[in-house]
């Protein structure tokens, strides 16, 4: 330290005895910065205590001088004379303003007084400093003040603040000067801005004082000002990235999460910000190495600006523009590091001039500074943020350019994140949406509307899937069931369980047989998937696989309905006048428990009535009961009558508070029945000559319903299943013929021995009649009834059967 002549120290201490304001010479004296010492004790500076009259003269809030030793950053004693002036009296302890100069500066005679000195100290303080009148008029000011202001005193000697300078936020100083000489309590302000003789902003804290005579009476006011601006800066920083910590990445959506970067940066410390993501990364794809020797197409996903509109952008939002080869757009984009181009930088102009709407809005808005950061997550590169500034007079630092990567990596890793959540949900969904119907067929039995809703975006795809199977008979079945769980595996999951349906389906199953067999199936799936198959520690229970499901059979000849439900909200129906009511099915238990029994119940159903099928997604919700989501359900089922794709859309928007959490699925099937002039039947007795009055009936009725190209493939088909019952069955034995889309034939009788295709030896006198059958027919099957067996063979309609 020696041959150096340290300046002058002013610092600022509150009531708690920590330092709350470092000046300049304070920094030159001890060698600390302001950001190392602000916030700490005073007393970790002592090299020795303060002498005992100091000590009194602190505790009764009175002015003191002494002479002290303090301790230097490197370990050096420093003695300094300092001096300190109480600077409030409030609740929350005495602020101090301590002055002083290293020892070896104290020269003179010694005969100059403390009051000349202690002028000397208020004209040469580092920091601004003013005294004013009872009517806050400026009396003196040191040599600081007069360079913040722009004036000297004799120009402001006399004058208020507001008449120094009539503009904000004078007129708030000028407030706040008037309620201290009022009150007699000192005041602290912080303000940022640029003062008149200032080309730049800084933050400003201000201790308006009052000055007080020995009696306490109110002279006049002082004001010490002090720059904070490095503290400023440094607070707005730390608020900048708190912010993004709570707001980048709220979604699983990249346009949302890179509209939040863009938003907090401009909220922050930029006045215009752009997001453009590789076009890969931009449509959920996994992005592509940056090759360094040819362009990069990119999109631009978001921007935000201080002014409406975003006027200094050249590509829209969602547009996409390219990156030349050797610009500092490229260069960041494969260096991977982010760049604060200084205003004069060769590349950048050129990367200006390159485009000329880009140049035509740098010189409009005045764009004076940038930086460019890549958005960077797990060592991929994502896209490319710029920052620019026109409002904001002070460039870009070093400290931004480090704020901005710091935001940027936080955002590279939500934006991954939503990136990978859109390319499994998308995956999910082609996968799902692969596994369900495209379209409802065509049916003469009822007319049938769905709707199949994925959960929103912040939930993953679940397993809700639906059916309409077309039976023998002119019959149809429903189903509408829900995986257990989200995710490609409910999807894939789901896809089995709707392949096992249509297969028992196939089979004719009743409703709980067939919900007994997809149980077992469920069973099955859980004990292959379960956890010892993942080499996971064995549970105790199944249910790693389980589902819901509701199975329902329409016979529109007979106008009844079969239904089983497993653990699913309940049908609902709809008569033909509105009446709404929720079936008393039983509720049985859910699929993958095992060895629980399913019921069956039937109803008669009016024609025209409506059967309203669906998933829990559409009732339940996390903001009400179950029974508030049924009632909305009765509601908007109860409304008039009209097309069933109008009715879906009318119950989703009535049902659903917003975006659904779940998946939802929701079939409505409007009955009809079938024509009793197009359904025929026939008791026959077990004799062979039955056979003969069969093939007649039957040829002589297709004839009747103008179907006589099909006369003779219809005889042939009833003589060949009416003498196989006869034969082989027992009684009773019925006919059927039904003319609906097909012509269907069908021979029921009291045996439960289902038929078998087998092959005939040239000298068998039988065992080819359903060979026949199966040959003439375009499908044939047959079922379990309760009676029985039923067996039955489609024909096609003839072309002039219209």
């Amino acid at each position: 330290m020696e041959g150096r002549v340290p300046e002058d120290l002013a610092v600022v201490v509150d009531g708690r005895g920590v330092i709350a304001v470092w000046g300049a010479g304070a920094r030159e004296l001890l060698g600390y910065e302001a950001g190392e010492i602000v916030g700490r004790p005073a007393a970790e500076l002592l090299a020795a205590d303060l002498p005992e009259s100091a000590r009194r003269h602190v505790a009764g809030g009175l002015r003191w001088a002494t002479q002290v030793a303090l301790r230097h950053r490197d370990g050096d004693r420093v003695v300094v004379r300092l001096q300190g002036t109480p600077l409030a009296d409030g609740d929350g302890g005495r602020p101090w303003l301590v002055t002083g100069a290293a020892a070896e500066r104290v020269a003179g005679p010694a005969e100059v007084s403390a009051e000349a000195l202690w002028d000397l100290t208020l004209a040469q303080l580092p920091v601004p400093v003013a005294i004013y009148d009872l009517d806050a008029r400026l009396v003196a000011a040191n040599e600081v003040m007069t360079r913040v202001m722009g004036r000297t005193v004799a120009e402001m000697r006399g004058l208020t603040l507001w008449e120094i300078e009539p503009n904000p936020p004078f007129d708030e100083y000028d407030r706040l000067q008037r309620q201290v000489l009022r009150t007699g309590e000192p005041v602290f302000h912080e303000n940022h801005g640029q003062a008149p003789g200032e080309v730049r902003g800084h933050a400003w804290s201000m201790f308006l004082s009052p000055l007080k005579d020995e009696g306490g009476t109110v002279r006049g006011m002082s004001a010490a000002v002090f720059d904070t601006t490095e503290q400023y800066w440094a607070r707005r920083r730390l608020a900048v990235l708190n912010d993004a910590s709570l707001r980048i990445g709220s979604t699983l959506d990249v346009t949302r999460t890179a509209e939040e970067l863009a938003e907090v940066a401009v909220s922050g410390f930029a006045d215009f910000v752009t997001v453009d993501l590789l076009e890969s990364v931009a449509e959920g794809e996994e992005p592509e190495p940056v090759p360094a020797g040819r362009p990069v197409t990119v999109r631009r996903t978001a921007q935000r600006s201080v002014l409406d509109g975003c006027p200094e952008s050249v590509v829209p939002s969602g547009g996409t523009t390219f990156y030349p080869v050797d610009t500092p757009p490229m260069r960041a984009l494969v260096a991977g590091r982010g760049t604060l181009p200084k205003p004069g930088d060769p590349g950048l102009q050129e990367w200006i001039r390159s485009s000329r709407a880009r140049a035509e809005s740098v010189h409009r808005h005045l764009i004076h500074s940038v930086m460019m950061v890549p958005l960077r997550a797990r060592g991929v590169t994502l896209g490319l943020v710029h920052f620019l500034r026109h409002r904001t007079p002070e460039p870009f630092s070093e400290d931004d350019l480090l704020l901005a990567e710091e935001i940027v990596a936080r955002a590279a890793v939500s934006v991954d994140n939503a990136r990978r959540y859109t390319r499994e949900r998308r995956t999910a969904l082609a996968l799902q949406r692969s596994l369900l119907p495209d379209r409802p067929p065509d049916l003469a039995a009822m007319e049938v509307a769905y709707r199949y809703l994925p959960a929103g975006s912040g939930a993953d795809v679940g397993g809700d899937w639906f059916d309409v199977i077309p039976l023998s008979g002119a019959r149809v079945a429903l189903v509408v069931g829900d995986v257990v769980g989200h995710g490609i595996h409910a999807s894939a999951t789901m896809g089995r369980l709707r392949t096992a349906v249509r297969t028992l389906a196939d089979v004719d199953l009743a409703p709980d047989e067939l919900l007994t067999q997809l149980d077992d199936l469920v069973v099955r799936l859980d004990r292959e998937e379960g956890p010892e198959a993942r080499g996971r520690a064995a549970a105790p229970t199944s249910g790693e696989v389980g589902a819901t499901c509701v199975y329902a059979v329409y016979d529109p000849v007979s106008r009844r309905c079969t239904m089983a439900r497993a653990g699913h909200p309940p049908p609902a129906v709809v008569t033909p006048d509105g009446d709404v009511r929720f079936l008393d099915l039983p509720a049985g238990p859910p699929l993958g428990l095992g060895g629980l029994p399913f019921e069956s119940v039937e109803v008669e159903l009016e024609e025209g009535s409506l059967l309203a099928l669906y998933t829990d997604g559409l009732v339940e919700a996390a903001d009400r009961d179950i029974e508030v989501g049924l009632e909305l359900l009765r509601g908007a089922l109860a409304d008039k009558a009209g097309p069933l794709e109008e009715t879906c859309d009318q119950v989703l928007r009535t049902v659903l508070p917003g975006r659904p959490a779940d998946d939802i699925v929701l079939m409505l099937a409007r009955t009809s029945a079938l024509d009793t002039a197009k359904v025929r039947t026939w008791h026959l007795p077990r004799d062979p000559a039955a056979v003969a009055r069969a093939r007649k009936a039957a040829g002589e009725q297709v004839s009747a319903w103008g179907l006589g190209e099909a006369a003779f493939a219809t005889e042939l088909i009833v003589s060949e299943l009416v003498t196989n019952a006869v034969r082989y069955g027992d009684d009773p034995v019925v006919l059927r013929l039904i003319r609906d889309s097909t012509l269907i034939c069908e021979v029921s009788d009291g045996s439960s021995t289902a038929p078998h295709l087998r092959r005939a030896r040239v000298f068998d006198e039988g065992g080819r009649g359903l060979l026949l059958v199966a040959q003439m027919a375009e499908r044939w099957g047959s079922r379990q009834t309760e009676t029985g067996k039923t067996i039955w063979a489609e024909l096609g309609l003839p072309a002039s059967a219209g």
